[in-house]
């Protein structure tokens, strides 16, 4: 299985990433799946999660909420509604977010509000970790 996997991460804005890379880690809707060169084809929808992919020894990490992922043999595309590499994410903005998402879910609300401000959290959550792990580096 020797090789590389074109990447490519697409929101309804922009491409985002078109490389050539060694591994994927994606969050599938059921759970996190990893790609190698020579993969089976399958599609997958994506959950807010975390995207790794390893060019060589480094490994990048993406933030990525909901989409699609279609894996063939020799790619991954991944079509997202917000995608964003972790050198893009602001820390302390993101660190601001997840304590704004907090207070509105300690203040409750309609069933819809709290549902809306626990996916703010878990949002909010995921950016400042990505942007915390681009940050160490």
């Amino acid at each position: 299985m020797a090789g590389k996997l074109l990447l490519e991460v697409v929101t309804p804005e922009k491409l985002l990433l078109s490389q050539q890379v060694d591994e994927v880690i994606a969050p599938g809707a059921e759970g996190e799946f990893g790609v190698l060169p020579g993969h089976c084809h399958f599609l997958s929808t994506l959950s807010i999660g975390e995207l790794r992919y390893r060019v060589g020894d480094q490994t990048n990490f993406m933030s990525v909420l909901w989409g699609y992922a279609e894996v063939t043999p020799t790619r991954v595309t991944v079509m997202a509604e917000i995608a964003e590499k972790a050198e893009d994410i602001d820390v302390e903005r993101a660190a601001a977010k997840v304590a704004e998402a907090e207070a509105r879910l300690k203040v409750g609300g309609l069933p819809s509000e709290v549902k809306e401000a626990e996916i703010s959290l878990e949002k909010a959550r995921l950016r400042k970790k990505i942007a915390e792990r681009a940050h160490r580096r």
